[in-house]
Formats: structure tokens, sequence, C-alpha cells
């Protein structure tokens, strides 16, 4: 069988470019007329084209294309790592290394390949309550805080609010001393417990509680996020946390309006000798603002006049309770819909929540699977890659560790602290006001 020299196809390319026919090729350099077609065609590629692959054809994502075009990609992507393919496949238009371009998904698959994709973190929300509408007081509560405000002769607050969505009442306002010696102005998760402990002791628990996406609920900087302690402490007294979506403060809206409401009713153009004159004034308006102030949502009657049922708990609550009304298998139940990912540190260990689990040496840089399983309250570790497995008890989630600065005071009879008080001091303060003032009630 004869085969066509390398010389002989470019002269066929040279004669068509020059406007000779197939059969006129064919009869000047004594070969049939399909073969001439067959060359001709493929030196519309240029050079490449024309040679002759030996052995088994060339696999894999950009192997049918110029080696100019497989050069290109690599050299953009190894020199702009953030650059996706589509961004590739735009940039080879400008400066086209072949006249045939592979399409976006040839490139992905290229990039996949030859291992110059980014790390993917691989993605799964936190488990969300099944919609529903309130039909009576304190099913429902919205929950807010405040950017932080500056209110001379007090300090920096960030204000925390609470309001029932069904009533429209307005159940707590909390100034949240977030001064310079603080190092963030934003509330802790003690700042929340002692605000929600208050509001509860007086209101009793909701069923539910709608909030933002800050980080003090979950961690919202990770595509597999763990509920904070904060969260997993409402799930145990059987309260459920609606996270809501990103930029849509309107599923708030009512809580939302009311940080314009207190501003304007107490803090606009007054003064206030200290922090405890300031929380004085918030909880005589706040009264004012249920019983005397018309409330368009309510039909013009003031909230508690509408829905005077508002006034009894529904779930009564106090401190000293709270332990006993806590339900950890609540939180187990919530943990075994989720799963996470995380990669292991170059020890070996992996974060969850604020807790750190070590798993060995084998571990070391793999991406690694998570899920709880509640039967025996463990952790089940997995990475793919390797086949590894282990289990770790979950840390972190017994009843003392939830309830925080509660834990440890439940069964004192009385303490004292030194003198001057920190805020934190101030904080349990309040708090054990709040357990003595309830138990001189019965």
């Amino acid at each position: 069988m004869q085969i066509t020299s390398l010389e002989e196809r470019v002269m066929i390319c040279l004669l068509a470019e020059a406007g000779h026919g197939d059969a006129d090729i064919a009869q000047r350099l004594g070969w049939k007329v399909r073969t001439v077609r067959k060359w001709r065609r493929r030196g519309r590629n240029g050079l490449e084209g024309l040679v002759t692959k030996m052995g088994r054809p060339a696999s894999g994502a950009l192997s049918t294309f110029v080696s100019e075009v497989t050069a290109t990609v690599r050299g953009l992507r190894q020199a702009h790592p953030g650059w996706g393919p589509l961004t590739l496949r735009v940039e080879l238009e400008e400066h086209p290394p072949g006249r045939v371009l592979p399409s976006r998904a040839t490139i992905a698959r290229y990039l996949e390949q030859e291992k110059l994709t980014r790390p993917y973190e691989r993605h799964q929300d936190l488990p969300a309550p099944t919609s529903s509408s309130a039909q009576a007081p304190h099913q429902e509560w919205e929950l807010d805080a405040e950017g932080y405000v500056k209110v001379p002769q007090v300090g920096v607050i960030a204000p925390i609010h609470l309001s029932d969505r069904f009533s429209k009442v307005k159940l707590m306002a909390y100034p949240c001393w977030v001064g310079e010696k603080r190092a963030s102005r934003h509330p802790t998760t003690a700042d929340y417990q002692l605000v929600f402990r208050l509001t509860a002791t007086e209101w009793g628990l909701c069923d539910r509680l709608y909030v933002d996406r800050d980080s003090v609920y979950y961690d919202n900087s990770s595509k597999s996020p763990f509920p904070t302690r904060l969260h997993l402490w409402f799930l145990a007294l059987g309260v459920e946390l609606v996270i809501g979506p990103a930029d849509r403060p309107t599923e708030r809206a009512m809580v939302e309006r009311s940080h314009q409401t207190w501003a304007a009713q107490v803090l606009e153009g007054q003064w206030f000798a200290d922090w405890e004159s300031l929380y004085e004034a918030l909880q005589k308006r706040r009264g004012f603002l249920n019983e005397r102030l018309p409330c368009a949502s309510t039909g013009g009657l003031p909230p508690l006049v509408a829905h005077p049922a508002a006034c009894q708990p529904r779930r009564p609550y106090r401190p000293e309770w709270e332990a006993e009304l806590m339900d950890l298998a609540r939180v187990d139940a919530y943990l075994a819909q989720g799963r996470w990912f995380r990669k292991a540190s170059n020890v070996g260990t992996v974060s969850l929540g604020d807790e750190t689990y070590g798993l060995g040496k084998a571990w070391i840089k793999k991406e690694v699977e998570i899920t709880f399983d509640p039967t025996d309250r463990q952790l089940a570790f997995y990475a793919p890659e390797g086949g590894l497995r282990k289990r770790r008890p979950i840390q972190g989630l017994s009843k003392e560790e939830l309830m925080g600065e509660l834990g440890p005071l439940v069964n004192l009879h009385g303490f004292q602290l030194a003198l001057p008080f920190t805020w934190n001091e101030w904080r349990v303060l309040r708090l054990c006001e709040t357990m003595v003032t309830r138990l001189n009630e019965t």
C-alpha cells in the first residue's frame, strides 16, 4: 500500500490554494481523487493536519487541537489562576493559536484533567425548619442587633431588640454595651443569651426565632456551616432558629423597623446619666409602645390592647429551670440531618464549630466528610481518598457547656463579685437579679 509523503501532502494544499481542482491535482501528482480530497481537507487546519499520527489516537481533553492551543490554555491559567473556562475561551478568541478553538466545556475538562482547577469546597446548607406562620402570640419572635450607637455618658452600645410576629408586641430593647475595651463591637453569645433569658423570664419561651445571618448563629464563612453553641442552646430549649436569606431584611421587617422606633422614642435628643438610666428608660417606654401607642398592624390599637393574650406565656421559663427545660435529644436530631466537609490540617486535625478533633498523620491535608450519629453522640469522619474512617465523641454539647455563664450559677445560693464590676460581671449580676426577683414573686 502506497502512502503519501509529507511533501506530497503539502504540494496538494499549495495547488489547491492556487485554484487547481481535485481531479487536476490527482492527475499531476499521480494519486486518486479521493486521496487528494482527503489531504486537501486536512490541510485546512495547518501543517498539524498533514502529519500522520502513528499508534493509538491521542486521548484526553484538547488532544484533537493543535499543540499551540494546549500551551496557550495552560499558560493563561498558570498566569491567572482565577480565570475560569469561560474567561479562557474568550481570551483564546483574542489571539487564536489555531483555526479551531475548544469549547468552554472542553477547556473545563482539560483543567480538571491537568489538576489546574481551584479547590472546591462542597456545599451543604443547615437543616431549615418547614415554613409556617404564627397563629398566636409567642409562637414566633424576631431578634436582631442594631449596629453600634454612641450614647453620651453611656458609651458605645449595640441595641438588641425582640418583637412578637403575631401580636406586634415589643418584647425587649436591651442596650448591650460594646465599649472600647471589648474586642468587638458586636454582641457576643453571652450577650444574646442574657437578653433572651431576660425576655423569656417575662414572656415565656417562643417556638421559633427569626434571626439574620450573623456568625453568632453559624459559621457563615463555610460552605457547609456548623451551628454555633448559641444556635444549639436555642434548639435544646425547643426554639427553632430560622436564619433569614442573605440580603433580605424584609424577612425580619418588624424588628428592623423597631430599630428606628426605639431610637426615635428613647435615644434621639435625650441625655442619660449612665447605662442603668438608659436601660430604665427603655423599659418604661416599652410599656407606652405596647399599651398606649396605636399600631397600624393591629387595627389602630396598641399591641397589648389588641392581643391581651400576649401577657400570658405559652411556655413558662425561669433561669433556675433552664437545665430541666433543655432537651439534648432535640440537638442530636438536628445534627443527625447535617453533613459537613472540611480539610484536615498539616498535622491531621479537623475543626468543627469551636472544637478540634485529632485524626492522625494519615489524614494530613485530606478532604474529610463528617456526619453525626445520635445513637452514641459520635462524629463519623470519612476521607474518600484512602478510604479512611474514624469516630470521635462530639465535644461541647453538654447542658452546662451550652448554658454558658448560667451553667455554674444555677446551683449557687449566693455570691459576691469584687468591685469595680466589669461588663461581663454586670451581665452576670443582671441575670442573677432576675432569678432572685422571680423567686421572690413565688
